[in-house]
């Protein structure tokens, strides 16, 4: 043996290639394929739950981002309309708008302060995705407008029964026998324009003749402070009923909170200036849902007779924003302060200067511990 060739230590296992067959394959066991399909059939498993838990995880926070959209921002636009209004401006800045352009446009920007990853979301993501994304953002809208209306229904009733007692009262689960069919209904749907204890108004309005046609063109009673108007001043108590409170608490607070209807909000002004268009918003949605509440259809609709809710709900908006002047401005700007104090209460902590708070008995005490030490060490 020359002493080039290798020889084997004791208990050394010699290990040979195999030889491949006519396909170029090398022979492998059948154990061992199996393990190896195994392992890449778990790998793969893996992955599809990790991409299905990923998807169900952005389902998720898209319907749940969703439910403010209808609260907050549009109760009835698409919001494919929004975009578009905004791609346009941005696109040809020198055209001008109409009103229900500068409408979608101020939809946007609301949409836009409400979830605030919206807009840079919809430059990042391709068609297919963003029209994915935009699915999903609405079915959690409308599931939140389900709930309010469904949530109001109930509490309509009571509060109706509670401030006006009426014979027979109304029953939570029964829609139909509200709207002009009930009296007390009747009187806060009726067109603040009317009398309804006028029975030629009242039986015009439920006989539906050509004379008392109720439509978005009017403002319902239900809408004023102690449900009475000045007709020389038609905006005075407008926005200001006790119902209107209540449902809006129950709505945006909580429904234990509209047992409050009467007094201020208990705590802080949290509503910031950057936050009350979103704020006016709000009070528009709950207007038209309240509307739905006290009338007598049983489901979710747009048009009720010659009632167009989508025009009722651009009617309240263009009241708080498309205002004559200055002096309209502010008077909106009041009772958009009225709103934060019924809802939220008042803050005063802008009034507390250093000079007040040095008054205060956590100050005052310090001082006199202060002074307290020094008689000691005196003493000493």
């Amino acid at each position: 043996m020359s002493e080039s060739e290798s020889v084997p230590e004791p208990g050394h296992i010699q290990h040979t290639f195999p030889h491949a067959d006519l396909s170029g394959a090398v022979p492998t066991s059948t154990e061992a394929r199996a393990k190896r399909r195994i392992a890449a059939l778990e790998e793969e498993l893996q992955m599809i739950k990790e991409e299905r838990g990923t998807k169900q995880r952005s389902t998720t926070y898209y319907v749940a981002q969703g439910r403010a959209i209808r609260r907050m921002a549009v109760l009835y636009t698409n919001l494919e309309d929004l975009i578009g209004e905004n791609d346009r401006r941005y696109e040809d800045r020198s055209a001008e708008s109409t009103s229900e352009q500068d409408r979608l446009q101020r939809g946007y920007i609301i949409l836009a302060q409400v979830l605030p990853w919206i807009h840079g979301k919809l430059s990042e993501l391709d068609t297919d995705d963003s029209q994915d994304m935009l699915k999903k953002l609405k079915r959690g809208a409308d599931a939140a407008r389900g709930d309010d209306t469904s949530t109001l229904k109930d509490l309509v009733a009571a509060w109706v029964n509670e401030d006006f007692s009426p014979s027979p009262l109304l029953k939570s689960d029964d829609k139909q026998s509200r709207g002009f069919a009930h009296d007390v209904c009747g009187m806060l749907l009726c067109p603040a324009e009317w009398d309804w204890d006028d029975d030629r108004v009242k039986n015009g309005i439920r006989d539906q003749t050509s004379d008392y046609i109720v439509s978005e063109n009017s403002w319902p009673l239900f809408l004023y402070e102690n449900y009475s108007i000045d007709r020389a001043n038609l905006e005075k108590g407008l926005f200001k009923s006790r119902i209107l409170v209540k449902a809006f608490k129950a709505t945006f607070t909580s429904p234990s909170s509209a047992r409050e209807g009467d007094g201020d909000g208990i705590g802080a002004d949290i509503l910031e200036n950057s936050r009350r268009a979103r704020r006016q918003l709000n009070q528009v949605k709950v207007k038209t849902c309240l509307r739905f509440a006290l009338s007598g259809v049983t489901s979710w609709r747009s048009v009720d007779g010659d009632f167009d809710y989508e025009i009722f709900w651009n009617n309240v908006v263009d009241f708080f924003e498309d205002v004559p002047g200055p002096a309209t401005q502010r008077r909106m700007a009041q009772l958009l302060e009225w709103w934060t104090r019924k809802v939220f209460g008042k803050s005063h902590r802008e009034d507390l200067t250093p000079d007040v708070v040095s008054q205060m008995s956590v100050n005052t005490l310090a001082d006199q511990r202060r002074a307290l030490e020094d008689a000691a060490f005196d003493l000493d």
